[in-house]
């Protein structure tokens, strides 16, 4: 009882506010963790501790031993939770306080899907739970029971989440698991027949709600959606009619009047109705053959649900939850079969007293526009333009499911000519060939109802605007038209004219200002951006250039209006309908940045996309814009070295992206630009412009402070930022460049930037690598002043070199080699040119060496932790070590025979078979073999001189060298011939492409459910298999190395390897088996050494 005793004084004291003291107990707390009674001990001070802080603690303590300590990832992994413990458990389980239950169900919920779920042990799980839930309070009725039925409940959801989901996605159609078919037939069934008692004893309590009552049902029914989400077993399917009406009975309680409060119970009840709602749309959807029977019922009860949304306005978020899912329940009916005939009766009352209720400005609109207008725009105005991350459930609207319902209804037409759920792409054909055939199909409710409808609403004009009804109502309207994309789609151009034409641009032109219609008029303009005819472009440009500077109305913020037309020219971009002119487009967006942080994001990002989308036509304008946005973005740059604001973040990524469009352009017109003396000017106007912005965001801030050699600037936008410097650099034609834009100055800032860069797999830091590229062929064009030692500092300080610009990038490199696998093909192309493309001098060759020495073994790490199973990363990672061989072959031997486990040979050997045409993935080039046959010519040289190793090992060393040089002059053959057949394939690629575009339409081919399932199977079992890049990019595969800076080109392959045998070849060749195939190979690349094979 003393460690007992210890435990629970250390847990008192890691609730201590001295955080000295909750380390000091953690610690110990660790130490005592070795224990093997210890879990027994943080389980029983978590049911029976002093107070309800240190149950919690022990609880707490107890759920991170047993995540650290159980493997619940792996399937193949046995767990070490003992049968004692885990009986212990359960019954701490049944009787704790709800607080502690909280923790100790993630105790549980691991331990189970370790041994439950992955390994199917556990026998004695359902049984025991069954018990408990049997004799538990609430079910066996018993006073003194021992048991608690919401904490058995709890178990029992925690047992079921992981089911949710399918467990084993190598598997096409993955039988329904074992383990929930027995927890459905021995558990789930008597009690449906439980929740059946208690839904008719909640029913028939009328004014009060029985709080424990509640949350059993409200419990139940997660574990019924749990268990039905994607598998259905066999033991519910008898009891689903009756659980479902069940559901609709709790449904039909429902009132959307009453103030919901947690203490009253009602809350729960509600809750309970949202996972009602949901079981029906995964009934319907995942289990249609179950549930066809059930779902007249369904729409029944949702359609007396939705006719409350004449109440939206008023309603919390639960209860308008509510009454989107039901919006959705019908739009998952009206997409099956059966659907038509059950809902099309009641359209019209649908779309006049639900569906348009939903779409009518309300109160609640208004108040949110004024009080958190970013969130009106989420919830009402959505587009790609607003980032959003994460689930969040509050933006499904009952607005937003009724669009798409309207969007259902407008393109249905009946019931289709086959229900066949395995001829999906049959279906997808037809639907095709009827969309040609419009003059011969039924019309659709769009046509018959939804139009004609939403014409009854008069559109407002400088007569009418004061009233605030038609206002109200033509919202809704333009809602409405927001959700007839497809329906559009579907029609002739006339339609979309017709309706842009009549019923939003005449919006525009009102005298008096209506932000509220028009904000959503440009919603509408950039849904309906695909399907807009091209000679309204003028009119419509027009418009939403007008929305876009519209000013604040009196105490109404025109905000939203300015955004949402942003986001619509951005999605008009997107869908190749470009403005009659650009630079109007320009000026606007160019002239409004600044004006406002949270606009000018916005406005930043629609920049970016003008230009991407205007491309020639917006690329004469480029240094004018850059220097423009430059001016801006530099006067909100903090002086000192604080984080920089969103609006210097946003002008950052902006620019990068506009410089990526000029490199893009420029290009493409490469022979004449570089010629041209406008090219030329606006290129150093350019560089002239990121220059001073650089600097007054990294040099400035230092030198403010008086501290230019110990502060560094803040690491944001590093990636944009490199963009930026690397397109100064490629600005510079002359030295005098060099000095005036301050290059090598802005260089150092940057390398000790990256040196201390640690946001590995994010895209932040791609631009880095060619950054370094250019970095390094700028030096060798000019030299830079401190690239690869730093100045002497002036007196009185120590005489020592301060750092250099590539010791900061070999920090960077090093590292990223170690943690940074998506980029392994960019970070040793980059060792590789860091290594051999500058010049070395005698006084620098230590820096050279100390490069080599991190480079080969960082690399060389990541080698060994993959070198088990040959993969995409072994090609870069071994050619890496092979560039730092060659400049430093003794301290590389060294670096690998370092842990005495045959690296080298390891390493050669390995070398040898990435060289071969059998080596997969990715063959390599004759860049790539010229440098493995320098590497193995270097390894043969060493080892005839220094005389260390076996004769075994030399003949495999050279027989690797013949092959990778037989394999060269193949790759040189290949691309010989290909270069001469690549004219006739292109000629008769572009007369297939005629072909191909005219039938595109008709022939797109739509793969089936059962084709679907079946690829993601194969990829999930080649990801489990390693076959597949399972660290980095997909596109690695094909990647190489990036030798034009790395002087292969000037090694003569052939007079190294005839030098190699001239001096060696007694010892090399004599006494050495070689198959004589090989020799006769090698013998045609290299005949001049026919003579040493002779002696």
């Amino acid at each position: 009882m003393e460690v007992a005793a210890q435990i629970a004084q250390l847990l008192n004291e890691t609730l201590n506010p001295d955080c000295a003291a909750v380390h000091t107990a953690t610690e110990a707390l660790d130490r005592l963790s070795q224990l093997p009674q210890f879990p027994y001990y943080l389980l029983s001070i978590s049911t029976g501790g002093e107070d309800r802080g240190q149950k919690v603690a022990a609880a707490a303590y107890l759920k991170n031993f047993t995540r650290r300590n159980v493997d619940c990832e792996n399937p193949n992994s046995k767990s070490n939770v003992s049968k004692e413990f885990k009986d212990q458990l359960l019954r701490a389980l049944l009787q704790a306080e709800q607080s502690v239950v909280k923790i100790l169900v993630e105790v549980f919920r691991i331990i189970v899907v370790a041994e439950f779920v992955k390994q199917n042990s556990w026998p004695e799980l359902v049984p025991d739970l069954r018990s408990a839930i049997q004799n538990s309070n609430l079910i066996s009725h018993g006073a003194n029971s021992q048991w608690t039925t919401a904490n058995a409940l709890m178990i029992l959801h925690a047992l079921l989440r992981p089911f949710q989901y399918f467990l084993n996605p190598k598997v096409a159609k993955e039988p329904i698991p074992p383990q929930l078919e027995l927890i459905a037939k021995y558990i789930l069934v008597p009690l449906l027949i439980v929740f059946h008692q208690f839904v008719e004893k909640a029913l028939g309590a009328h004014g009060t709600t029985d709080v424990e009552a509640e949350n059993i049902l409200l419990v139940v029914s997660k574990c019924m959606y749990f268990t039905v989400r994607s598998h259905m077993p066999s033991a519910l399917v008898p009891l689903l009619p009756s659980f479902c009406h069940d559901l609709i009975a709790i449904l039909s309680s429902l009132s959307f009047d009453s103030m919901v409060t947690p203490q009253n119970g009602y809350l729960m009840r509600l809750k309970t109705g949202k996972r009602s709602l949901l079981i029906f749309c995964t009934l319907i959807t995942r289990h249609r053959k179950h549930s066809d029977k059930l779902m007249p019922d369904m729409i029944k009860c949702v359609l007396n649900i939705v006719k409350y949304t004449k109440n939206v306005g008023r309603l919390d978020f639960l209860s308008e939850r509510i009454l989107s899912l039901a919006f959705d329940v019908i739009s998952r009916v009206l997409e099956t079969g059966p659907g038509w005939k059950i809902v099309s009766p009641h359209f019209s009352s649908l779309l006049d007293s639900a569906i348009f209720q939903a779409l009518v400005m309300n109160e609640k609109d208004i108040v949110e526009w004024d009080e958190d207008a970013d969130e009106y725009i989420r919830k009402n105005l959505p587009s790609d333009i607003e980032e959003i991350s994460g689930w969040r459930e509050d933006l499904f609207t009952a607005r937003k499911s009724a669009i798409n319902l309207i969007g259902v209804m407008s393109v249905s037409k009946g019931p289709p000519v086959g229900t066949s759920t395995n001829s999906l792409s049959a279906s997808s054909k037809r639907k095709k060939i009827e969309r040609n055939k419009r003059g011969n199909q039924h019309p659709s409710i769009g046509e018959l109802l939804v139009l004609p409808f939403l014409s009854k609403f008069p559109i407002p004009s400088d007569a009418n605007t004061s009233q605030t009804r038609i206002q109200n109502d033509y919202f809704g309207v333009l809602m409405a038209y927001g959700g007839l994309l497809d329906f559009l789609r579907e029609q002739q151009p006339a339609y979309a004219t017709t309706l842009v034409q009549t019923r939003l641009l005449p919006l525009y032109k009102l005298s008096v200002s209506l932000p509220y219609l028009v904000a959503t008029a440009n919603w509408v303009l950039g849904e309906l951006a695909s399907c807009l005819p091209e000679e309204m472009s003028a009119d419509v440009y027009t418009s939403l250039l007008k929305a876009l500077v519209m000013p604040d109305n009196g105490d109404i913020s025109c905000y939203p209006v300015r955004v949402s037309a942003a986001a619509a020219i951005v999605g008009l971009l997107d869908n190749d309908y470009p403005p009659p002119e650009w630079l109007p487009l320009l000026q606007v967006v160019i002239g409004r940045i600044g004006n406002n942080e949270e606009e000018s994001s916005i406005l930043f990002h629609l920049l970016s996309s003008v230009v991407e989308a205007g491309h020639e036509n917006v690329v004469v304008h480029i240094p004018y814009i850059v220097s423009t946005l430059v001016v801006g973005i530099s006067k909100c740059i903090p002086t000192d070295l604080e984080p920089w604001p969103q609006m210097v973040e946003k002008g950052f990524e902006a620019l990068a992206a506009i410089d990526q469009s000029w490199e893009s352009f420029t290009a493409e017109q490469s022979e004449e630009n570089e010629s041209s003396e406008k090219w030329v000017s606006s290129r150093a106007t350019i560089g002239r412009a990121f220059s001073s912005l650089l600097q007054q965001a990294w040099l400035a801030p230092a030198h403010h402070l008086g501290r230019e050699d110990e502060v560094l600037p803040p690491s944001s936008c590093l990636d944009y930022a490199s963009t930026l410097l690397r397109s100064i650099m490629l600005s510079v034609t002359e030295s005098n460049a060099i000095l005036e834009l301050k290059v090598s100055e802005l260089l150092l800032v940057w390398a000790d930037l990256i040196a201390n860069w640690h946001a590995w797999e994010e895209s932040e830091d791609m631009s880095v690598f060619e950054c370094i590229k250019e970095a390094v062929s700028l030096h060798k064009k000019y030299g830079l002043k401190n690239f690869i030692v730093g100045q002497m500092p002036s007196p009185p300080a120590p005489p020592v070199p301060q750092h250099s610009i590539i010791q900061g990038i070999g920090t960077f490199i090093s590292e990223a080699a170690l943690q940074y696998p998506s980029a392994m093909w960019k970070i040793c192309s980059c060792i590789h040119i860091l290594l051999h493309a500058p010049i070395y001098s005698s006084e620098t060759e230590g820096v050279k060496q100390s490069l080599a020495v991190a480079f080969c073994q960082a690399t060389y790490t990541r080698f060994r932790e993959i070198k088990s199973k040959p993969g995409p990363l072994w090609k870069p990672l071994l050619l890496a070590i092979s560039s730092c061989y060659l400049c430093c072959p003794e301290v590389v031997e060294g670096i690998l025979e370092k842990d005495g486990d045959g690296g080298f040979q390891t390493w050669m050997s390995a070398l040898g078979s990435v060289s071969s045409s059998s080596f997969k993935p990715g063959l390599p080039t004759e860049s790539e073999i010229k440098l493995i046959v320098l590497a193995l010519a270097k390894v043969v040289e060493r080892v005839v001189v220094v005389g260390k190793s076996s004769s075994a090992l030399l003949r495999e060393c050279f027989t690797s060298l013949m092959e990778a040089s037989i394999r060269w002059k193949e790759l040189q053959e290949e691309e010989e011939a290909g270069g001469e057949e690549e004219t006739e394939d292109d000629d008769e690629i572009e007369d297939d492409d005629d072909d191909d575009d005219e039938d595109s339409e008709d022939d797109e081919y739509e793969e089936t459910e059962e084709e679907f399932l079946n690829r993601y199977a194969e990829a999930a079992l080649a990801l489990e298999n390693g076959t597949v890049i399972e660290e980095g990019d997909l596109e690695d595969e094909d990647q190489e190395m990036d030798f034009e800076q790395g002087c292969l080109e000037e090694i003569d392959l052939k007079r190294v390897v005839s030098s190699l045998l001239e001096r060696y070849h007694p010892v090399v060749i004599q006494g050495q088996a070689f198959p004589p195939e090989l020799i006769s190979s090698f013998l045609e690349v290299f005949p001049q050494c026919r003579s040493f094979f002779q002696q």
